[in-house]
């Protein structure tokens, strides 16, 4: 079932004039392009090739938070604004001599589209890039929907599927639900285990599971690890400062989230052979003196752009949990090239790294790991979102225990190497 406006809350209410908030008026891009910085290119490109969901998990940050807007999208993103948007990345991958670049495609459930859509999509981006370009393809889906024929498409066209699933049966059924209510565990479940067979196993790119406070850790990654995901991404649930997450309290100096966290790495961290865990991997990067892959924490810039169904380039759509329009940049590939998404403000103030942060994030000894947290999380209304994360005392608590646990296996190496 496609879900529809009626199914998915109540009507909203009047739109209300937002203030002034950062960066808004504080990023003159012109000065800074005269100055001396430049952009980072965009890299990794969200396709929302479907805007609705077979779906209605509690916490979605596009159906059941700030942003509406998805009600006024196309339900698929045409074959016209499927082309432009093959030219305007064709063309900026050129301009800036990009070897490769991440297309993900998203929704809502990407798999609404059809298995026809993909076979297009891909045919349009080989017609289409520059012969010495990469495309790495993959899609997340909840996998209600995966069927073999679709992974016959994928498999022709090296799409790799990320799938989400939040734990064990008896929490994934309270989240990830149908709009009547129903869980979906057991379809979600059946997917997995169609794309971790022998004939798909490689295209398998992993799980995503956003914590629940409310589920054991380790029951639900010893569920995780039950299929064998090549890499796990757990995502803290999104929240900010006028608006917490569950069991944050805005200001609060308790640490629910790396309680949570620490129990599933010191697991992880002692495993012999565990999978990828990026938000722990991203950490010890960092640690360690690296950059980041990851928006989730570091100072790397961002370089991602969303396209949304009706071709309109959007900021990092996880915005949508803030306000009401936050991730618009008014521009559309129909008429744009992506580089004056690249001199929107909003856009320029997630690749400003510690100059993008608070003061007190600026002082914080564990800044070049942190970064401030994720760019959604620090948003307060009244200020915008030169704030600390709302998750600040749990992202502290997190880095500091996988310090202490890094330096004490160095030190013992260190004195190991010198017997």
């Amino acid at each position: 079932m496609i879900l529809v406006a009626s199914e998915l809350g109540e009507v909203l209410s009047p739109p209300v004039r937002r203030i002034r908030e950062w960066p808004d008026g504080a990023i003159d891009v012109e000065v800074m392009l005269k100055n001396g910085w430049r952009p980072r290119p965009f890299r990794q490109f969200i396709l929302k090739v479907h805007s609705r969901c077979n779906l209605s998990c509690t916490y979605c940050y596009v159906y059941h938070m700030a942003d509406s807007s998805w009600r006024g999208q196309p339900t698929v993103m045409s074959r016209e604004t499927l082309a432009a948007t093959v030219h305007r990345i064709a063309e900026h991958a050129e301009e800036h001599g990009l070897p490769v670049v991440r297309v993900v495609l998203h929704g809502g459930e990407p798999l609404l589209a059809g298995k026809e859509y993909f076979g297009h999509m891909a045919a349009t981006f080989k017609d289409v890039m520059p012969p010495d370009v990469t495309v790495q393809f993959s899609i997340q889906t909840n996998a209600v929907l995966l069927t073999e024929s679709f992974l016959k498409i994928f498999l022709e066209h090296g799409i790799r599927v990320g799938v989400s699933l939040d734990g064990a049966s008896v929490v994934h059924d309270r989240r990830r639900v149908h709009a009547d209510g129903r869980g979906s565990y057991d379809e979600v479940v059946r997917g997995v285990k169609l794309v971790t067979s022998p004939a798909y196993r490689h295209l398998f790119g992993g799980l995503l599971c956003t914590v629940s406070l409310d589920a054991d850790p380790i029951a639900t990654y010893t569920e995780l690890l039950s299929h064998e995901p090549p890499a796990i991404d757990l995502l803290l649930p999104h929240g900010h400062w006028s608006g917490p997450p569950p069991g944050r309290a805005a200001g609060a100096d308790s640490t629910p989230y790396a309680d949570w966290l620490i129990a599933v790495f010191d697991r992880w961290y002692s495993s012999p052979d565990p999978p990828e865990v990026r938000l722990f991997q991203e950490i010890i990067y960092l640690i360690l003196g690296g950059a980041s892959n990851t928006e989730a924490v570091g100072l790397t810039p961002s370089s991602l752009l969303v396209i949304e169904t009706d071709g309109s380039m959007e900021q990092v759509d996880t915005l949508k949990s803030t306000y009401e329009g936050a991730p618009e940049t008014g521009l559309n590939v129909l008429e744009h090239p992506l580089n004056e998404a690249l001199r929107h403000p909003s856009i320029v103030a997630r690749q400003l790294g510690l100059d993008a942060l608070a003061p007190v994030c600026r002082r914080c000894p564990v800044v070049k790991i942190c970064g401030g947290g994720y760019y959604p999380h620090r948003y307060r209304r009244g200020s915008g979102f030169r704030n600390p994360s709302v998750y600040c005392p749990d992202l502290l608590r997190l880095v500091q225990h996988i310090q202490t646990r890094l330096r004490g296996d160095l030190e013992r190496l260190d004195a190991e190497n010198d017997a």
